[in-house]
């Protein structure tokens, strides 16, 4: 063996001797034998780098103190006395998921891990009985395809955990400085235009996270998602690392992109290489432990990947997950033309009755409004699940979900019956885009009513006028974007306007949003409108379009060939 292979070649500067090489050959033989590397070690501090603990901010003072996963024990002391968290523990709860809402309500949130939001009938069970046992009964779905259970108090908090890892599912890492919730097409294995079926890498790389510590301590909270080339599309660039299926040749690769963050402006930069999927998941990690050892650990606010990336390259950090890959990727340069989005060419793609690959097999996207969904329509959703499909509901990032495997025969049945329960399955080219954060009932950060307000908006503007053309509004409340105002066609941030002297719920409109395809970052058109001059200012704005758009025009095309002034006149009937 040559000392190339282990990490001395030199003692004091001479060249070893054919003694030492043997020796080492043997030492390095029988560590790698008990399974160790030497990179399992830390390195020696560096001179002049030691940071002490006063140096450090809040979050990672808290996190070195006591690591969050480690904090399970408190959370049990503060059940026994039904004990508010203090500061340092509302932090490190949010490992297991649990949020507490101070000073909205005294209680907590708890939000799941859904890899791929993928539940089995019997898991949307227990989550509706937990639900009503042990919360008020207010769950949502959220844009990462993903379920929230609110107001839990502390004395049930270790009830709830428990129920919920019963039936294969974790709160784990939920919040925080953690990877979050894994999304993927919601129609992956039986969609006749995708390329690859991801849902297995999706599990795969959740089981990766699950089962590493290092995962658990990111400089900042962090995103992925799959996309395999389904009709109901993940929006992948909005994410921190998004991947998406393409064919070259006969073969099937992934394009990887890194730095999505739509609430700070930023879509993900494709990294100029193609991976298989064999390998998909071992490159994935890579770039994450890039991020965790050279993301900004002193400011909250520009810790994310996308400002890592704001002072290095693409091309240095694809260096460095080579580094650590120990093998080179393949360069390929870009070719939008070769990136297909299916689900783009059609009117909301995840509403409606869609045929599968699977011959007489349909899938059947159902709406649920603002996300909301109670504990009996959850019961109803999975008997209808089990009595006409296989089993199974598929959240999606358009807080609704789809029932698969529905026989040809059963597809009326299961429409009526859906219907029946609040889930219409007709497109609406208003209502099917329309998504909202949490809003100000629930999170302290947000300063408007957004689900309450994104309702009565729909219910003015659909009485009073009719669009042929999908226009997705997005509403959220503050600028951490959970609703993603930016690639909305029309999104609305959640801000205070002032009426008469007084502070009120009001938005800020940006218009001309986009992704995938059509990938575009929302302007904004009109500052601080109160609630109550919303809905007639947003109906303005569509009149507005529907009389100077071309045959066919969408409101963003429209939108993107006019200034922002003729905008606002346009939209104000001042044109």
């Amino acid at each position: 063996m040559s000392t190339a292979a282990f990490p001395i070649n030199t003692i004091n500067g001479d060249p070893l001797s054919p003694e030492q090489t043997n020796y080492l050959t043997g030492f390095f033989a029988g560590v790698s034998a008990r399974g160790q590397r030497f990179t399992d070690a830390e390195g020696a501090p560096a001179v002049g780098k030691t940071v002490s603990q006063e140096d450090l901010i809040f979050e990672e003072r808290v996190k070195k103190e006591l690591h969050p996963l480690d904090s399970y024990p408190v959370l049990l002391d503060c059940a026994a006395a039904n004990k508010a968290p203090d500061k340092e523990e509302i932090f490190r709860f949010k490992w297991n998921g649990l949020f507490y809402l101070t000073p909205n309500k005294e209680a907590f949130m708890a939000r799941l891990r859904i890899p791929g939001g993928q539940l089995r009938t019997f898991q949307l069970r227990e989550l509706a009985a937990i639900a009503k046992e042990l919360t008020t009964g207010y769950v949502q779905i959220t844009t990462r395809a993903n379920l929230q259970m609110r107001l839990i108090q502390p004395k049930d908090t270790p009830a709830l955990i428990q129920r919920i890892q019963h039936i294969g599912l974790h709160t784990r890492g939920a919040g925080a400085d953690n990877i979050r919730n894994l999304t993927a097409n919601p129609t992956a294995g039986i969609d006749p235009h995708e390329l690859i079926d991801i849902m297995p890498l999706c599990h795969e790389m959740g089981h990766i996270i699950i089962n590493d510590r290092a995962f658990y301590d990111l400089p900042r909270k962090f995103n992925i998602a799959y996309d395999g080339g389904g009709l109901i599309g993940t929006v992948e660039d909005t994410n921190d690392i998004g991947c998406k299926a393409v064919k070259v040749g006969d073969e099937i690769f992934f394009r990887i992109a890194l730095g999505g963050a739509t609430g700070h402006k930023a879509f993900a930069r494709d990294l100029g290489v193609l991976v298989k999927p064999a390998e998909l998941n071992k490159v994935i990690a890579a770039v994450v432990r890039v991020y965790i050892a050279n993301g900004n650990r002193g400011d909250r606010k520009k810790a994310r990947l996308k400002h890592l990336l704001e002072t290095w390259s693409l091309e240095k950090y694809l260096e460095a997950t080579e580094k650590l890959l120990g093998y080179q990727l393949q360069r390929a340069l870009l070719d939008p033309a070769a990136v297909a989005y299916p689900g783009q060419a059609l009117p909301h793609s995840h509403v409606g009755i869609y045929p599968q690959k699977q011959k007489g097999l349909n899938y059947v996207g159902a709406t649920v409004p603002v996300g909301h969904i109670s504990p009996k329509q959850m019961l109803r959703a999975a008997e209808i699940a089990d009595l006409y499909g296989s089993g199974e509901i598929r959240l999606t990032v358009w807080q609704n979900f789809i029932i698969p495997n529905v026989p040809d025969h059963f597809v009326e049945t299961v429409k009526k019956a859906l219907r029946k329960t609040g889930f219409d399955t007709q497109q609406s080219n208003l209502r099917s885009g329309l998504i909202a954060c949490t809003g100000n009932a629930y999170c302290k950060f947000a300063q408007a009513d957004t689900k309450g307000h994104a309702l009565q908006l729909a219910g003015y503007l659909d009485k009073r006028l009719k669009l042929d053309q999908p226009v997705n509004i997005h509403v959220t409340g503050c600028p951490n974007s959970c609703a993603q105002h930016y690639m909305g066609d029309i999104g609305l941030l959640g801000t205070k306007a002032k009426v008469g002297g007084e502070s009120v719920d009001g938005y800020h409109i940006f218009v001309g949003g986009g992704f995938g395809a059509n990938q575009a970052v929302g302007r904004q058109v009109f500052n601080a409108i109160a609630f109550e001059s919303l809905p007639p200012l947003v109906e303005k704005m569509l009149r507005g379009y529907l009389r100077h758009r071309t045959e066919g025009e969408s409101f963003q095309a429209f939108t993107a060939r006019h200034d922002l002034n003729t905008l606002q006149a346009i939209f104000s009937n001042e044109e």
